[in-house]
């Protein structure tokens, strides 16, 4: 499942930083995560880094993008070029 910023973002900066896969970029009004980009941090922290950080809790799985964890780790390998360790 890739996460997904509702319009309750308040556009405090924190997220996108936080990105490892960087999925997060400023949208035409709020900031947006690329589905094909987030892996919910699987394979980089045990949380999404997004979520932990968000001051307003406006970050919630993206119902039209749902993803096992196993699909997210396999996501994750693509992006990245790692295998599991």
């Amino acid at each position: 499942m890739a996460l997904l910023i509702t319009d309750e973002c308040i556009n405090c900066d924190v997220c996108e930083p936080a990105c490892p896969n960087l999925a997060i970029s400023m949208g035409p009004e709020i900031y947006e995560i690329d589905p094909a980009l987030c892996t919910e941090c699987v394979g980089h922290f045990d949380e999404p880094q997004c979520v932990s950080l968000c001051p307003v809790a406006c970050i919630p799985i993206d119902p039209q993008h749902q993803e096992s964890r196993e699909q997210l780790q396999a996501k994750f390998e693509r992006l990245t070029g790692k295998s599991p360790v």
